[in-house]
Protein backbone atom coordinates (compact mmCIF):
# COMPACT_ATOMS: atom_id res chain seq x y z
CA UNK A 1 0.00 0.00 0.00
CA UNK A 2 1.23 3.60 -1.11
CA UNK A 3 2.61 5.78 1.80
CA UNK A 4 -0.11 8.15 3.56
CA UNK A 5 1.59 11.74 1.71
CA UNK A 6 1.77 9.01 -1.54
CA UNK A 7 -1.93 8.76 -1.44
CA UNK A 8 -2.69 12.75 -0.64
CA UNK A 9 -0.42 13.48 -3.61
CA UNK A 10 -1.93 11.28 -6.05
CA UNK A 11 -5.69 12.55 -5.32
CA UNK A 12 -6.92 15.48 -7.11
CA UNK A 13 -8.58 17.83 -5.19
CA UNK A 14 -11.34 20.19 -6.50
CA UNK A 15 -11.21 23.86 -6.08
CA UNK A 16 -12.12 24.99 -2.92
CA UNK A 17 -14.92 27.09 -3.66
CA UNK A 18 -16.76 23.75 -4.84
CA UNK A 19 -16.35 22.38 -2.02
CA UNK A 20 -17.63 25.11 0.07
CA UNK A 21 -20.89 25.34 -2.94
CA UNK A 22 -21.82 21.66 -1.18
CA UNK A 23 -22.59 23.70 1.75
CA UNK A 24 -24.57 26.62 0.27
CA UNK A 25 -21.76 28.92 -0.11
CA UNK A 26 -20.46 31.09 -2.22
CA UNK A 27 -16.49 32.60 -2.90
CA UNK A 28 -17.44 35.39 -0.99
CA UNK A 29 -18.15 33.41 1.99
CA UNK A 30 -14.73 32.39 1.80
CA UNK A 31 -10.97 33.99 3.15
CA UNK A 32 -8.89 32.12 -0.05
CA UNK A 33 -5.55 30.50 1.22
CA UNK A 34 -4.61 29.50 -2.04
CA UNK A 35 -6.67 26.96 -4.06
CA UNK A 36 -7.47 24.20 -1.51
CA UNK A 37 -7.92 25.91 1.49
CA UNK A 38 -10.19 28.90 2.53
CA UNK A 39 -10.97 30.79 6.07
CA UNK A 40 -14.87 30.61 6.91
CA UNK A 41 -15.87 34.55 6.76
CA UNK A 42 -17.65 36.35 10.07
CA UNK A 43 -20.46 36.97 8.55
CA UNK A 44 -21.74 32.91 8.32
CA UNK A 45 -22.31 33.28 12.17
CA UNK A 46 -25.41 35.93 12.50
CA UNK A 47 -26.66 34.62 8.32
CA UNK A 48 -27.28 30.65 9.96
CA UNK A 49 -28.24 31.92 13.36
CA UNK A 50 -31.60 30.97 12.99
CA UNK A 51 -30.70 27.53 10.97
CA UNK A 52 -31.57 24.38 13.31
CA UNK A 53 -28.63 22.40 13.96
CA UNK A 54 -27.44 19.08 12.30
CA UNK A 55 -26.72 16.07 14.56
CA UNK A 56 -23.40 16.22 16.43
CA UNK A 57 -21.59 12.77 16.50
CA UNK A 58 -18.13 12.47 18.78
CA UNK A 59 -15.34 10.18 17.62
CA UNK A 60 -13.28 8.98 20.77
CA UNK A 61 -11.21 5.45 21.47
CA UNK A 62 -10.25 2.99 23.87
CA UNK A 63 -6.96 3.63 25.82
CA UNK A 64 -4.39 3.60 23.18
CA UNK A 65 -1.00 2.50 22.10
CA UNK A 66 1.37 4.73 21.58
CA UNK A 67 0.85 5.30 17.80
CA UNK A 68 -2.92 5.73 18.42
CA UNK A 69 -5.89 3.95 17.27
CA UNK A 70 -6.92 5.81 14.39
CA UNK A 71 -9.35 8.57 15.98
CA UNK A 72 -8.76 11.08 13.22
CA UNK A 73 -8.83 7.87 10.61
CA UNK A 74 -12.00 7.18 11.55
CA UNK A 75 -13.47 10.55 11.72
CA UNK A 76 -12.82 11.20 8.27
CA UNK A 77 -13.55 7.98 6.64
CA UNK A 78 -16.87 8.24 8.52
CA UNK A 79 -17.45 11.64 7.17
CA UNK A 80 -16.83 9.71 3.73
CA UNK A 81 -18.85 6.89 4.17
CA UNK A 82 -21.66 9.50 5.04
CA UNK A 83 -21.53 10.63 1.56
CA UNK A 84 -21.40 6.85 -0.07
CA UNK A 85 -24.84 6.64 1.65
CA UNK A 86 -26.57 10.06 0.73
CA UNK A 87 -26.32 12.09 3.85
CA UNK A 88 -24.99 15.35 3.94
CA UNK A 89 -22.22 15.75 6.44
CA UNK A 90 -19.47 17.60 7.68
CA UNK A 91 -16.41 16.94 9.44
CA UNK A 92 -15.28 19.15 11.87
CA UNK A 93 -11.26 18.66 13.53
CA UNK A 94 -8.12 20.31 15.40
CA UNK A 95 -5.32 20.98 13.37
CA UNK A 96 -1.85 19.44 13.72
CA UNK A 97 1.18 20.86 15.88
CA UNK A 98 4.28 20.49 14.32
CA UNK A 99 5.58 19.17 17.39
CA UNK A 100 4.10 15.57 16.83
CA UNK A 101 4.47 15.65 12.75
CA UNK A 102 8.62 16.20 13.15
CA UNK A 103 8.66 13.75 16.24
CA UNK A 104 7.30 10.13 16.36
CA UNK A 105 3.89 10.15 16.08
CA UNK A 106 3.30 12.27 12.76
CA UNK A 107 0.51 14.36 11.76
CA UNK A 108 -3.25 14.85 12.18
CA UNK A 109 -4.91 14.58 8.77
CA UNK A 110 -6.21 11.06 9.35
CA UNK A 111 -4.20 8.33 6.89
CA UNK A 112 -4.28 5.87 4.34
CA UNK A 113 -7.40 6.90 1.96
CA UNK A 114 -9.23 8.68 4.75
CA UNK A 115 -7.41 11.60 4.90
CA UNK A 116 -7.77 15.36 4.86
CA UNK A 117 -6.41 17.30 2.27
CA UNK A 118 -3.91 19.25 0.92
CA UNK A 119 -2.08 16.84 4.15
CA UNK A 120 1.20 18.58 3.41
CA UNK A 121 -0.55 21.88 3.97
CA UNK A 122 -2.60 20.88 7.04
CA UNK A 123 0.49 19.14 8.49
CA UNK A 124 3.25 22.15 8.43
CA UNK A 125 2.15 25.79 8.58
CA UNK A 126 -1.59 25.48 7.49
CA UNK A 127 -3.39 29.13 7.57
CA UNK A 128 -0.88 30.30 9.82
CA UNK A 129 -3.02 29.70 12.93
CA UNK A 130 -0.71 28.16 15.10
CA UNK A 131 2.18 30.53 14.73
CA UNK A 132 -0.53 33.66 15.71
CA UNK A 133 -1.11 31.98 18.78
CA UNK A 134 2.56 31.22 19.34
CA UNK A 135 3.05 34.75 18.56
CA UNK A 136 0.23 36.47 20.84
CA UNK A 137 1.18 33.88 24.08
CA UNK A 138 4.58 34.79 23.69
CA UNK A 139 3.75 38.78 23.31
CA UNK A 140 1.88 38.65 26.52
CA UNK A 141 5.50 37.19 28.32
CA UNK A 142 7.12 40.03 26.70
CA UNK A 143 4.67 42.33 27.93
CA UNK A 144 5.34 41.35 31.71
CA UNK A 145 8.99 40.81 31.05
CA UNK A 146 8.95 44.48 29.61
CA UNK A 147 7.02 45.90 32.94
CA UNK A 148 9.19 44.24 35.67
CA UNK A 149 12.18 46.00 33.51
CA UNK A 150 10.33 49.77 33.57
CA UNK A 151 9.80 49.22 37.02
CA UNK A 152 7.32 47.30 38.06
CA UNK A 153 4.39 49.37 39.52
CA UNK A 154 2.16 46.22 39.77
CA UNK A 155 5.02 44.44 42.56
CA UNK A 156 4.77 41.38 40.14
CA UNK A 157 7.13 38.69 42.35
CA UNK A 158 9.58 37.34 39.15
CA UNK A 159 9.36 34.07 41.85
CA UNK A 160 6.07 33.55 41.03
CA UNK A 161 5.17 34.26 37.23
CA UNK A 162 2.85 31.54 35.76
CA UNK A 163 2.57 31.95 31.96
CA UNK A 164 5.39 30.48 30.34
CA UNK A 165 6.56 31.21 26.84
CA UNK A 166 5.59 28.77 23.96
CA UNK A 167 7.13 27.15 20.64
CA UNK A 168 5.36 24.54 18.09
CA UNK A 169 8.15 22.55 18.18
CA UNK A 170 9.41 19.31 20.28
CA UNK A 171 12.65 21.02 22.51
CA UNK A 172 13.60 19.48 25.36
CA UNK A 173 16.04 22.29 26.05
CA UNK A 174 13.92 24.54 26.41
CA UNK A 175 11.71 23.35 29.24
CA UNK A 176 13.58 25.19 31.82
CA UNK A 177 15.41 28.06 30.98
CA UNK A 178 17.02 31.50 32.77
CA UNK A 179 15.94 34.48 30.63
CA UNK A 180 16.99 38.46 31.81
CA UNK A 181 20.94 37.66 31.94
CA UNK A 182 24.04 39.73 30.31
CA UNK A 183 23.55 43.10 32.33
CA UNK A 184 20.78 45.54 33.40
CA UNK A 185 19.50 46.17 30.38
CA UNK A 186 19.12 42.77 29.59
CA UNK A 187 15.58 42.33 31.52
CA UNK A 188 15.28 41.00 35.50
CA UNK A 189 16.72 37.68 35.74
CA UNK A 190 14.36 34.50 36.43
CA UNK A 191 13.61 30.96 36.08
CA UNK A 192 11.48 30.73 32.78
CA UNK A 193 10.52 27.99 30.75
CA UNK A 194 8.80 26.86 27.40
CA UNK A 195 5.88 24.54 26.73
CA UNK A 196 5.04 23.64 23.56
CA UNK A 197 2.15 26.12 21.62
CA UNK A 198 -0.92 23.59 22.11
CA UNK A 199 -0.38 22.89 25.09
CA UNK A 200 -1.03 27.29 26.19
CA UNK A 201 -3.87 28.83 27.73
CA UNK A 202 -3.88 30.84 24.23
CA UNK A 203 -4.80 27.96 22.43
CA UNK A 204 -7.51 26.74 24.62
CA UNK A 205 -9.03 29.89 24.82
CA UNK A 206 -9.45 30.54 20.85
CA UNK A 207 -11.08 26.99 21.07
CA UNK A 208 -13.69 28.19 23.62
CA UNK A 209 -14.48 31.66 22.31
CA UNK A 210 -18.16 33.04 21.01
CA UNK A 211 -16.76 35.28 19.03
CA UNK A 212 -13.75 38.02 18.69
CA UNK A 213 -14.89 40.36 22.09
CA UNK A 214 -15.24 37.18 23.75
CA UNK A 215 -11.87 35.92 22.33
CA UNK A 216 -10.67 39.39 24.12
CA UNK A 217 -12.35 39.59 27.37
CA UNK A 218 -10.65 35.79 28.34
CA UNK A 219 -6.95 37.09 26.87
CA UNK A 220 -7.33 39.70 29.65
CA UNK A 221 -8.45 36.77 32.42
CA UNK A 222 -4.69 34.98 31.88
CA UNK A 223 -3.71 34.75 35.63
CA UNK A 224 -0.35 35.68 34.82
CA UNK A 225 1.45 36.24 38.24
CA UNK A 226 1.33 36.82 41.69
CA UNK A 227 2.82 40.12 43.56
CA UNK A 228 4.79 39.93 46.13
CA UNK A 229 1.87 40.56 48.30
CA UNK A 230 -0.03 37.51 46.91
CA UNK A 231 -2.15 39.44 44.69
CA UNK A 232 -3.10 38.06 41.30
CA UNK A 233 -1.71 39.75 38.28
CA UNK A 234 -4.11 38.84 35.05
CA UNK A 235 -2.86 39.76 31.59
CA UNK A 236 -5.43 42.58 31.89
CA UNK A 237 -3.94 44.71 34.31
CA UNK A 238 -0.91 44.28 31.44
CA UNK A 239 -3.49 45.97 29.01
CA UNK A 240 -2.26 42.64 27.14
CA UNK A 241 -5.62 41.80 25.65
CA UNK A 242 -5.67 44.14 22.74
CA UNK A 243 -2.89 43.42 20.88
CA UNK A 244 -2.92 39.40 21.41
CA UNK A 245 -6.60 39.83 20.05
CA UNK A 246 -5.59 42.00 17.37
CA UNK A 247 -2.86 38.93 16.46
CA UNK A 248 -5.46 36.09 16.57
CA UNK A 249 -8.69 38.41 14.36
CA UNK A 250 -7.58 35.88 11.48
CA UNK A 251 -6.56 33.23 13.58
CA UNK A 252 -10.04 32.56 15.04
CA UNK A 253 -11.80 31.94 11.73
CA UNK A 254 -12.58 28.25 11.34
CA UNK A 255 -10.70 26.77 8.31
CA UNK A 256 -12.24 24.74 5.04
CA UNK A 257 -10.31 21.81 3.68
CA UNK A 258 -11.26 18.75 2.04
CA UNK A 259 -11.03 14.74 2.33
CA UNK A 260 -9.74 12.94 -0.43
CA UNK A 261 -12.76 11.72 -1.85
CA UNK A 262 -13.92 15.97 -1.66
CA UNK A 263 -16.35 15.29 1.96
CA UNK A 264 -16.03 18.83 2.96
CA UNK A 265 -13.98 19.19 6.76
CA UNK A 266 -13.27 22.14 9.31
CA UNK A 267 -10.27 22.68 10.94
CA UNK A 268 -9.76 24.77 13.15
CA UNK A 269 -7.77 24.75 16.95
CA UNK A 270 -5.89 22.25 18.62
CA UNK A 271 -5.17 22.01 22.49
CA UNK A 272 -3.81 18.92 24.56
CA UNK A 273 -5.85 16.68 25.57
CA UNK A 274 -4.46 16.71 28.55
CA UNK A 275 -3.29 19.96 30.02
CA UNK A 276 -6.67 21.31 28.25
CA UNK A 277 -9.59 20.30 26.85
CA UNK A 278 -8.38 18.22 23.87
CA UNK A 279 -11.21 19.38 21.14
CA UNK A 280 -11.53 22.15 18.21
CA UNK A 281 -12.88 25.00 18.81
CA UNK A 282 -16.48 25.56 19.66
CA UNK A 283 -16.72 28.05 16.55
CA UNK A 284 -15.95 25.85 13.92
CA UNK A 285 -18.31 22.99 15.85
CA UNK A 286 -21.11 25.55 15.95
CA UNK A 287 -20.60 26.64 12.31
CA UNK A 288 -20.26 22.93 11.17
CA UNK A 289 -23.68 22.08 12.94
CA UNK A 290 -25.47 25.16 11.09
CA UNK A 291 -23.65 23.71 7.42
CA UNK A 292 -24.79 19.78 7.51
CA UNK A 293 -27.41 17.36 8.95
CA UNK A 294 -24.23 15.49 10.24
CA UNK A 295 -21.34 16.86 11.98
CA UNK A 296 -18.67 14.66 12.87
CA UNK A 297 -15.96 15.51 15.85
CA UNK A 298 -13.21 13.92 17.47
CA UNK A 299 -11.81 14.64 21.21
CA UNK A 300 -7.96 13.64 21.82
CA UNK A 301 -6.58 10.56 23.61
CA UNK A 302 -9.35 7.85 24.89
CA UNK A 303 -12.69 8.64 25.98
CA UNK A 304 -11.09 8.99 29.98
CA UNK A 305 -9.67 11.93 28.96
CA UNK A 306 -10.86 13.64 25.53
CA UNK A 307 -14.65 12.64 25.67
CA UNK A 308 -15.40 13.12 29.09
CA UNK A 309 -13.56 17.10 28.54
CA UNK A 310 -15.68 17.19 25.48
CA UNK A 311 -19.10 16.22 27.23
CA UNK A 312 -18.25 18.19 30.64
CA UNK A 313 -16.02 21.23 28.98
CA UNK A 314 -16.63 22.00 25.43
CA UNK A 315 -20.52 20.63 25.69
CA UNK A 316 -21.00 22.40 28.66
CA UNK A 317 -19.70 26.05 27.48
CA UNK A 318 -21.30 26.10 24.22
CA UNK A 319 -25.04 24.14 24.60
CA UNK A 320 -24.57 21.67 22.98
CA UNK A 321 -26.32 18.25 23.14
CA UNK A 322 -24.04 15.13 21.47
CA UNK A 323 -26.67 12.48 19.54
CA UNK A 324 -24.28 9.66 19.34
CA UNK A 325 -20.47 8.47 20.95
CA UNK A 326 -18.52 6.46 17.84
CA UNK A 327 -15.88 4.29 20.20
CA UNK A 328 -12.92 3.39 17.79
CA UNK A 329 -11.09 0.04 19.12
CA UNK A 330 -8.59 -2.13 17.66
CA UNK A 331 -6.90 -5.27 18.23
CA UNK A 332 -4.04 -4.34 19.10
CA UNK A 333 -5.14 -1.50 21.27
CA UNK A 334 -6.56 -4.28 23.31
CA UNK A 335 -3.87 -6.91 23.21
CA UNK A 336 -1.81 -3.88 24.65
CA UNK A 337 -4.20 -3.32 27.69
CA UNK A 338 -4.12 -7.44 27.87
CA UNK A 339 0.13 -7.31 28.69
CA UNK A 340 1.60 -7.73 25.05
CA UNK A 341 4.89 -5.09 24.72
CA UNK A 342 3.91 -2.56 21.89
CA UNK A 343 6.71 -4.67 19.43
CA UNK A 344 4.43 -7.60 19.88
CA UNK A 345 1.30 -6.76 18.81
CA UNK A 346 1.08 -8.04 15.36
CA UNK A 347 0.75 -11.67 15.71
CA UNK A 348 -2.89 -13.63 16.79
CA UNK A 349 -3.43 -13.50 20.56
CA UNK A 350 -6.64 -14.50 21.88
CA UNK A 351 -5.20 -15.18 25.48
CA UNK A 352 -4.03 -11.40 25.63
CA UNK A 353 -7.11 -10.18 23.78
CA UNK A 354 -9.84 -11.65 26.12
CA UNK A 355 -7.80 -10.11 29.08
CA UNK A 356 -7.09 -6.54 27.60
CA UNK A 357 -11.05 -6.45 26.36
CA UNK A 358 -12.22 -5.03 29.69
CA UNK A 359 -10.63 -2.19 28.98
CA UNK A 360 -13.59 -1.52 26.20
CA UNK A 361 -16.17 -2.66 28.77
CA UNK A 362 -15.02 0.48 30.75
CA UNK A 363 -15.11 2.76 27.98
CA UNK A 364 -18.81 1.56 26.75
CA UNK A 365 -19.71 1.70 30.26
CA UNK A 366 -18.89 5.60 30.41
CA UNK A 367 -20.06 6.79 27.62
CA UNK A 368 -23.58 5.88 28.36
CA UNK A 369 -23.26 7.34 31.65
CA UNK A 370 -23.38 10.77 29.56
CA UNK A 371 -26.45 9.61 27.98
CA UNK A 372 -25.29 9.13 24.90
CA UNK A 373 -26.08 6.27 22.13
CA UNK A 374 -23.15 4.81 21.50
CA UNK A 375 -21.47 2.82 18.26
CA UNK A 376 -18.15 0.84 18.97
CA UNK A 377 -15.97 1.19 15.40
CA UNK A 378 -13.74 -1.89 15.12
CA UNK A 379 -10.88 -0.11 13.53
CA UNK A 380 -9.11 -3.07 11.13
CA UNK A 381 -5.59 -3.63 10.61
CA UNK A 382 -3.77 -5.98 8.31
CA UNK A 383 -2.45 -7.96 11.17
CA UNK A 384 -6.00 -8.72 12.85
CA UNK A 385 -7.05 -11.76 12.57
CA UNK A 386 -10.97 -13.04 11.93
CA UNK A 387 -10.76 -14.96 15.42
CA UNK A 388 -9.54 -11.79 16.58
CA UNK A 389 -11.96 -9.19 15.21
CA UNK A 390 -14.50 -12.03 15.78
CA UNK A 391 -14.34 -11.86 19.42
CA UNK A 392 -14.66 -8.08 19.77
CA UNK A 393 -17.52 -8.02 17.79
CA UNK A 394 -18.87 -11.03 20.16
CA UNK A 395 -17.95 -8.60 23.27
CA UNK A 396 -19.79 -5.89 22.35
CA UNK A 397 -23.12 -7.56 21.54
CA UNK A 398 -22.57 -9.07 25.41
CA UNK A 399 -22.61 -5.48 26.19
CA UNK A 400 -25.34 -4.03 24.21
CA UNK A 401 -23.40 -2.05 22.27
CA UNK A 402 -24.01 -1.75 18.51
CA UNK A 403 -20.70 -2.16 16.75
CA UNK A 404 -19.48 -2.02 12.88
CA UNK A 405 -15.86 -3.33 11.05
CA UNK A 406 -14.42 -0.71 10.00
CA UNK A 407 -11.65 -0.49 6.81
CA UNK A 408 -11.62 3.18 5.98
CA UNK A 409 -7.74 3.47 6.21
CA UNK A 410 -7.69 0.55 3.25
CA UNK A 411 -10.79 1.16 1.54
CA UNK A 412 -11.95 5.20 2.17
CA UNK A 413 -15.38 5.83 1.94
CA UNK A 414 -16.68 2.11 1.01
CA UNK A 415 -15.04 1.00 4.14
CA UNK A 416 -16.93 2.80 6.44
CA UNK A 417 -20.26 2.49 4.95
CA UNK A 418 -21.70 -0.59 7.99
CA UNK A 419 -20.43 2.13 10.17
CA UNK A 420 -21.96 4.92 8.55
CA UNK A 421 -25.36 3.21 8.40
CA UNK A 422 -24.89 2.17 12.47
CA UNK A 423 -24.43 5.47 13.21
CA UNK A 424 -27.37 6.95 11.61
CA UNK A 425 -29.64 4.93 13.48
CA UNK A 426 -28.20 5.57 16.61
CA UNK A 427 -28.79 9.44 16.31
CA UNK A 428 -32.11 8.76 14.95
CA UNK A 429 -32.75 7.09 18.81
CA UNK A 430 -33.13 9.42 21.90
CA UNK A 431 -30.33 10.69 23.68
CA UNK A 432 -30.24 12.67 27.16
CA UNK A 433 -27.00 14.08 27.18
CA UNK A 434 -25.71 15.75 30.50
CA UNK A 435 -22.26 16.00 31.86
CA UNK A 436 -21.43 14.06 34.59
CA UNK A 437 -21.22 16.75 37.60
CA UNK A 438 -22.23 20.09 38.37
CA UNK A 439 -19.93 23.28 37.95
CA UNK A 440 -21.60 24.13 41.36
CA UNK A 441 -19.58 21.93 43.60
CA UNK A 442 -16.18 22.51 44.92
CA UNK A 443 -12.90 21.84 42.87
CA UNK A 444 -12.04 18.62 45.02
CA UNK A 445 -15.83 17.21 44.40
CA UNK A 446 -15.38 17.74 40.90
CA UNK A 447 -12.25 16.24 40.50
CA UNK A 448 -13.57 13.30 43.06
CA UNK A 449 -16.65 12.93 40.47
CA UNK A 450 -14.74 12.40 37.73
CA UNK A 451 -12.36 10.26 39.51
CA UNK A 452 -14.78 7.54 40.85
CA UNK A 453 -17.21 7.53 37.80
CA UNK A 454 -14.78 8.09 34.65
CA UNK A 455 -11.90 6.43 35.99
CA UNK A 456 -13.07 3.87 38.30
CA UNK A 457 -10.70 4.88 40.85
CA UNK A 458 -11.42 4.67 44.58
CA UNK A 459 -9.78 7.43 46.56
CA UNK A 460 -8.14 10.81 45.68
CA UNK A 461 -4.84 12.38 46.95
CA UNK A 462 -3.12 15.17 47.25
CA UNK A 463 -0.21 16.78 47.82
CA UNK A 464 0.75 19.76 50.05
CA UNK A 465 1.64 22.07 46.90
CA UNK A 466 -2.16 20.92 45.13
CA UNK A 467 -4.08 21.59 48.46
CA UNK A 468 -2.54 24.70 48.66
CA UNK A 469 -3.28 25.38 45.28
CA UNK A 470 -6.82 24.59 45.54
CA UNK A 471 -7.18 26.94 48.55
CA UNK A 472 -5.50 29.88 46.88
CA UNK A 473 -7.68 29.17 43.11
CA UNK A 474 -11.19 28.42 44.64
CA UNK A 475 -12.04 31.60 45.18
CA UNK A 476 -11.00 32.52 41.51
CA UNK A 477 -12.46 29.23 40.40
CA UNK A 478 -16.38 29.32 41.27
CA UNK A 479 -18.26 27.35 38.85
CA UNK A 480 -15.78 26.30 36.34
CA UNK A 481 -15.12 22.83 35.37
CA UNK A 482 -12.06 21.17 35.84
CA UNK A 483 -9.61 19.66 33.36
CA UNK A 484 -8.29 16.89 34.90
CA UNK A 485 -3.98 15.76 33.20
CA UNK A 486 -3.54 12.44 33.82
CA UNK A 487 -2.02 9.67 31.26
CA UNK A 488 -3.72 8.45 28.10
CA UNK A 489 -2.39 5.05 28.35
CA UNK A 490 -4.66 4.43 31.32
CA UNK A 491 -7.79 4.91 33.30
CA UNK A 492 -5.72 5.26 36.48
CA UNK A 493 -2.80 8.12 36.66
CA UNK A 494 0.03 4.97 36.05
CA UNK A 495 0.38 4.21 32.70
CA UNK A 496 1.76 1.14 33.76
CA UNK A 497 -1.22 -0.18 34.73
CA UNK A 498 -3.56 -1.23 31.73
CA UNK A 499 -6.56 -2.83 30.88
CA UNK A 500 -9.56 -2.26 33.88
CA UNK A 501 -7.66 -1.33 36.57
CA UNK A 502 -9.61 -1.89 39.95
CA UNK A 503 -9.52 -0.40 44.13
CA UNK A 504 -6.48 2.00 42.55
CA UNK A 505 -5.84 5.42 43.91
CA UNK A 506 -5.16 8.54 41.93
CA UNK A 507 -2.78 11.62 42.90
CA UNK A 508 -3.18 15.08 42.28
CA UNK A 509 0.17 16.99 42.28
CA UNK A 510 -0.30 20.22 41.18
CA UNK A 511 -3.12 22.01 40.26
CA UNK A 512 -3.39 25.17 38.20
CA UNK A 513 -5.84 27.67 36.98
CA UNK A 514 -6.76 28.33 33.29
CA UNK A 515 -8.53 31.36 34.56
CA UNK A 516 -9.05 33.01 31.11
CA UNK A 517 -10.20 29.56 29.53
CA UNK A 518 -12.10 29.04 32.24
CA UNK A 519 -10.99 25.55 33.61
CA UNK A 520 -9.24 24.60 36.67
CA UNK A 521 -6.01 22.21 35.46
CA UNK A 522 -5.27 19.22 37.92
CA UNK A 523 -2.25 17.48 37.32
CA UNK A 524 -1.67 13.29 38.03
CA UNK A 525 1.47 11.45 37.09
CA UNK A 526 3.94 13.95 35.20
CA UNK A 527 2.80 15.43 32.07
CA UNK A 528 4.50 16.66 29.86
CA UNK A 529 4.20 20.49 28.19
CA UNK A 530 6.98 19.97 25.99
CA UNK A 531 7.95 16.74 24.73
CA UNK A 532 10.87 16.00 23.00
CA UNK A 533 12.33 14.41 19.91
CA UNK A 534 12.80 10.73 19.98
CA UNK A 535 16.21 8.87 19.12
CA UNK A 536 15.39 8.68 15.55
CA UNK A 537 12.72 11.64 14.65
CA UNK A 538 10.09 11.49 12.31
CA UNK A 539 11.89 14.64 10.74
CA UNK A 540 14.88 12.72 9.70
CA UNK A 541 12.77 11.05 6.91
CA UNK A 542 11.48 14.31 5.74
CA UNK A 543 12.67 15.90 2.47
CA UNK A 544 11.73 18.60 0.05
CA UNK A 545 13.28 18.40 -3.74
CA UNK A 546 14.42 21.49 -5.62
CA UNK A 547 10.78 21.59 -7.30
CA UNK A 548 8.93 21.98 -3.93
CA UNK A 549 7.71 18.39 -3.70
CA UNK A 550 7.27 16.98 -0.09
CA UNK A 551 8.44 13.46 0.49
CA UNK A 552 8.43 11.06 3.38
CA UNK A 553 6.01 13.45 5.82
CA UNK A 554 4.80 9.89 6.66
Amino acid sequence: MLSDIEIAQQTKMRPIQDVAADLGLTADDLEFYGKYKAKLSEELYSRFEGKPDGKLILVTAINPTPAGEGKTTTSVGLGQAMAKIGKKAIIALREPSLGPVFGIKGGAAGGGYAQVVPMEDINLHFTGDMHAITSANNLCCALLDNHMQQGNSLGIDPRRILIKRCLDMNDRALRNIVVGLGGKMNGVPREDGFIITVASEVMAILCLASDLNDLKYRLGRILVAYTYDNKPVFASDLHAEGSMAALLKDAIKPNLVQTLEGTPAIMHGGPFANIAHGCNSIRATKLALKLADYCITEAGFGSDLGAEKFYDIKCRFAGFKPAACVLVATVRALKYNGGVPKTELSGENLHALKKGIVNLGAHIENMKKYGVNVVVAINRFLTDSQAELDFIADYCREKGAEFALSEVFAKGGEGGVELAKKVVEAVEKPSDFAPIYSTELSIKEKINEIATKIYGASKVNYTSAAEKQIASFEPLAENMPVCIAKTQYSLSDDPTVLGRPTDFEITVKEVRLSHGAGFVVALTGDIMTMPGLPKVPAANKIDVDGSGFISGLF
